[in-house]
């Protein structure tokens, strides 16, 4: 497929993203760019979120991981519904009640400006090692495939991502993004439908026959019964609840679309409608996986991971196909960066800047200040990618996923301590103990084999964290009062 009709696409793609974005951002302010007016309609929220939650990542990863890890991280998505329906009923009310712009506003009001500041700044670090690390492998693909023929080199291929992501972020915020991750995530799920059905055309294989031969390859593999292995059910579904639980309940870029919504009752029918459909994308990718192995198998493509899918997409199939999934691939990236992106903006204005709180500060100067953050953590975000290139991990999914568990950990123990308990905290006190945690951490899982012998620890080190974190904080807390210093 010729990189020049790729790239044309490309363009055409994102010159409907910036007529939507014109559209929508017409008459932004401050608080459209935040919360979208706490007018956004629940149904479109619900559909873009699951762009946001999918990300390129699992675009390429999922389906990439099958021929290890079988259908195992379906396990996970499972978690995922019980994550989902916790944020429903127990922390988005409790957000609406607060009338919240910034999630962590609640640490402020529970626990101390301290541990308010700190939750905030384990969130910017959190989603900036996330949204970057997906950020990497789609620029990757899109400079192999397309860019590297031109001779640009992948900082200015990084770079022209982030400026086309600014261009239709800079003035709507939220209240454009709510649109724009519905058209992404419409032509994100197209493809990856198109994608399914050609393969099976190409193999003349039906649904069934394509579930007996991967299941001769063991392919299909659900549930993971060994106790002492990474993948049993038990460990995954309860990590799968538990990074959804903090990767979308306590992550400001998730829940600044859920409570732009206007009524709680209608965020509540997202969140629920995410997890089911979710649940249902996700398995599909997994059934893609097994159908692009079964396919490399049948073509003789020694390719795998996350060079699976790419490789056959562009390489070995029509050029309908390479278009559809180039397009498909950049409607994955998009949703997970331009919302990170926005996040960390509103976080780092609302939270550290305190910016709501400013009364010298009037509407021309608040503006000023929230786009010149916004530049800063695109520049940031060059950065980051940068780095990620340099380490240049097989499975960039392993890598998030075990990214979140350290730095999302610590916001676990916060939340989980501010609602169980009604103990005040020793606010000086919380940051050492949420820097503590993720250290000692680390030592368990290097240290793993050598503590517990052929017990392996997979992603439930997320919630040895945030465990770790609560019990640091109850070590540090008192019976009576909410704010001990």
């Amino acid at each position: 497929m010729s990189p020049l009709v790729l790239f044309a696409f490309v363009i055409a793609y994102f010159a409907v993203l910036l007529v939507v974005a014109w559209y929508t951002g017409k008459n932004s302010n401050n608080e459209s760019f935040f919360i979208g007016n706490k007018n956004s309609n629940w149904m479109l929220v619900a559909f873009g979120m699951i762009g946001t939650s999918l990300s390129g990542v699992t675009f390429v990863s999922v389906p990439g991981a099958v021929v290890k890890e079988s259908f195992a991280y379906f396990q996970i998505t499972i978690g995922y519904v019980i994550g989902y329906a916790i944020i429903a009923f127990v922390l988005l009310p409790l957000y609406y009640r607060l009338n919240l712009t910034s999630i962590y506003n609640f640490l402020h009001t529970r626990l101390g400006f301290k541990s308010y500041k700190t939750g905030a700044s384990f969130f910017i670090l959190s989603r900036t090692l996330g949204a970057t690390a997906r950020l990497y492998l789609v620029v990757k693909i899109l400079q192999d495939a397309i860019l590297e023929s031109f001779g640009v080199p992948f900082w200015l291929t990084t770079l022209i991502i982030l400026v086309m992501i600014l261009l239709y972020t800079f003035e709507g915020g939220v209240k454009t993004i709510v649109y724009t991750d519905t058209l992404q995530t419409t032509c994100m799920l197209a493809g990856l439908v198109i994608c399914v059905i050609y393969i099976l055309n190409n193999l003349n294989l039906g649904f069934a026959e394509s579930i007996t031969a991967m299941s001769e390859k063991g392919y299909t593999k659900i549930f993971f019964t060994n106790p002492n292995s990474k993948l049993f059910f038990v460990k995954q579904i309860l990590a799968g609840a538990f990074i959804t639980i903090t990767m979308t309940g306590m992550d400001q870029e998730m829940m600044q679309k859920n409570i732009s919504v206007k009524k709680l009752g209608d965020s509540q029918k997202n969140v629920l409608t995410l997890g089911f459909i979710l649940m249902a994308v996700l398995l599909l990718f997994l059934f893609l996986g097994g159908l692009l192995y079964l396919y490399a198998d049948n073509q003789h493509i020694a390719a795998t991971g996350d060079k699976l899918f790419p490789e056959i997409a562009l390489k070995h199939m029509p050029p309908f196909v390479s278009i559809i999934f180039i397009i498909a691939l950049i409607s994955a990236l998009f949703p997970s960066a331009d919302g990170a992106i926005t996040a960390l903006t509103s976080s780092f204005c609302i939270d550290i800047l305190a910016i709501k709180r400013r009364t010298d500060w009037d509407d021309a100067k608040q503006k000023k200040v929230r786009q010149t953050v916004h530049l800063s953590i695109a520049l940031i975000f060059l950065l980051f990618v940068m780095m990620f290139k340099w380490i240049d991990s097989p499975s960039m999914i392993t890598v998030i996923l075990q990214v979140a568990s350290y730095t999302y950990g610590p916001l676990l123990g916060l939340f989980a301590f501010g609602i169980i308990t009604k103990r005040a905290v020793n606010d000086n006190m919380v940051p050492f103990i949420c820097v503590a945690a993720p250290i000692i951490c680390y030592i368990i899982n290097k240290y793993q084999k050598e503590l517990f012998g052929g017990f392996e620890i997979g992603l439930e080190l997320l919630i040895i964290n945030g465990g770790l974190t609560f019990l640091g904080l109850l070590a540090v807390s008192r019976k009576e009062g909410f704010h001990a210093k």
